[in-house]
Parts: structure tokens; sequence; C-alpha cells
């Protein structure tokens, strides 16, 4: 075995050349876009569920510790919706449409919707915290899964998990456990 690496420059330019029209997904790529399309989605829906239930939470919450605590959630609902608009993004890179069809993100979504009385903080605290336990769990997943076969998709939901660790961090610290 040879440890010298030669790249044939002119054959991976007819490849490229006779398939122009899938844009980002050459021969090269290494899942089946659909089926990364349809995990990207449910990443959407997710983010989307996530967001709505933050959102739901910092402009209901009341009490003597809401200031801070609907502050935290303002918080994580924007990057919520960072996280799902990048996903959305990534799934027009490779040929699809991201799907935000109402009737369906409650179905595709990892996370529940939640809506405690509003005055109990740490109820909305709790149910935040399990749903980015969930998160956190099924991104790790989806890396493992995409491993090397799609490095730019592992990338984004890498950096997308960092930020849900972060965010159960924050709750973890608001919670007092």
């Amino acid at each position: 075995m040879s440890d010298d690496f030669v790249i044939d420059v002119t054959r991976i330019r007819d490849q490229v050349r006779q398939k122009m029209d899938e844009g980002p997904v050459t021969g090269t790529y290494g899942h089946d876009p659909k089926r990364v399309i349809g995990v990207l989605n449910d990443v959407v829906a997710t983010e989307v569920v996530c967001w709505l239930r933050y959102t739901r939470h910092a402009i209901a919450a009341s009490g003597i510790d809401r200031a801070q605590v609907s502050a935290e959630f303002t918080e994580h609902a924007k990057e919520e919706l960072d996280h799902g608009l990048r996903a959305a993004e990534r799934i027009s890179q490779l040929g699809g449409d991201p799907d935000f069809d109402p009737a369906k993100l409650a179905q595709r979504s990892h996370t529940d919707y939640t809506t405690p009385p509003d005055d109990d903080l740490k109820q909305m605290l709790r149910d935040n915290l399990e749903a980015e336990r969930i998160v956190i769990a099924t991104y790790q997943e989806i890396i493992r899964w995409l491993g090397d076969g799609d490095p730019t998709t592992r990338r984004l939901m890498e950096s997308i998990l960092e930020e849900e660790e972060d965010h159960a961090d924050d709750l973890v610290d608001l919670l007092g456990i």
C-alpha cells in the first residue's frame, strides 16, 4: 500500500460536468440525499416546536422569577428558530424542500409542545430541560449516523448540538439541580 496521495482531477472534472444539475451532491456524497433530507425535516420540525414552546413559555411566565426565566426562554427561542432555519437551508442545498407544514410539525418533532400553568415556572423549566435532553440524545444519534458520509450536515448538527447542550446547562442552573 502506497502512502502517496494523488487526485485524478481530470476524472473528477469529467464526472462533475456530467451531473451539473445535482448541485453540491456529487458522486462522492456518502448518503442517500432523500434520507438525509427526511432526517433534517424532522430536525426542522423539532426546532420549530421548541421555538414555539420556548416563546409561549417566555410570554406566559409569571411569578417572582419571571424576568430571569422569561429572558432565558426568549434567548433559547431565538436560537431554536435559527437552528431550524439552518437545517432548512441545508435541506435546500441538498435539493430538497423544507417542510414547514403546521399540520405535520408536531407529528415529526422529537419533542412535545407543552403548556403548563403560567405560574409554574419550575414545570416550564423541567419541560424545556426534558426537551433539550431528548434533542441532545437524538442529535447525537444523527451525528453518529452521518459519520463521514456527509461532513457538512454532520458539522451543522454538531454546531446545533453544542448550543442545545448549553441550553440544558442553563436550565439546570435555573432549576438549581
